[in-house]
């Protein structure tokens, strides 16, 4: 089963409407207990850093989470600021991430542009760019795009768990992957074939 977080932020209905159209069973969970039968855990998110650590911390999740994640292994799939969550820190705010990839969180002020103005937020569709072999991208290649909005963006300290990267300005990490922690920039839910298809591929690990 495939539980998504529900801890007040998050597209869980768009995220549950493409695994109803795939047939793939899919749960919410809002407290410690929706968890126990999770096989697959899915952490969306949006807005801020630190209200998004807030709004987790606040809703007793947590310490459930960091079980299953840390102890029993479950699959994990964490969806734009939910992907910059799973890190040790960010300069969005003061409070710490879950510290589950080592890796900070960086605003698109550190990617150098040659002489052009960059917008930010970083908004609309953008291209993936393999950097290695992995599951969660499985069928999508080169030309497969993705819908993205963000201002900030994963820096990982461990390049080995870059799978792909996006060019805006320069390239930053748009996939992540370290053991059963996957993590996306991206919003999966809201790219139509290229997102259902991760989504589809996420069900199958």
């Amino acid at each position: 089963m495939i539980t998504i977080i529900d801890y007040g932020l998050g597209n869980i209905n768009a995220i549950r409407a493409v695994y109803k159209d795939l047939n793939i069973p899919v749960t919410v969970a809002s407290n410690p207990s929706d968890l126990d039968n999770s096989e697959k855990l899915i952490l969306p998110g949006v807005g801020s850093f630190d209200f998004a650590m807030e709004k987790l911390n606040r809703s007793g999740l947590r310490d459930k989470l960091n079980k299953l994640v840390n102890e029993n292994g479950v699959h994990i799939l964490g969806i734009c600021v939910g992907m910059q969550m799973m890190t040790e820190r960010s300069e969005e705010g003061q409070m710490d991430g879950l510290g589950w990839v080592k890796g900070d969180v960086l605003h698109f002020k550190h990617i150098k542009s040659d002489n052009k103005k960059m917008d930010v937020p970083h908004m609309g569709w953008n291209n993936i760019t393999p950097k290695r072999g992995n599951l969660l991208l499985a069928g999508l290649g080169r030309n497969s795009y993705f819908y993205f909005l963000h201002s900030y963006f994963c820096e990982v300290h461990d390049d080995t768990n870059i799978v792909s990267t996006t060019k805006y300005g320069n390239d930053f990490t748009s996939t992540i992957n370290d053991r059963n922690i996957y993590g996306v920039q991206f919003h999966p839910e809201k790219s139509h074939e290229f997102g259902i298809q991760l989504l589809k591929n996420f069900s199958e690990l």
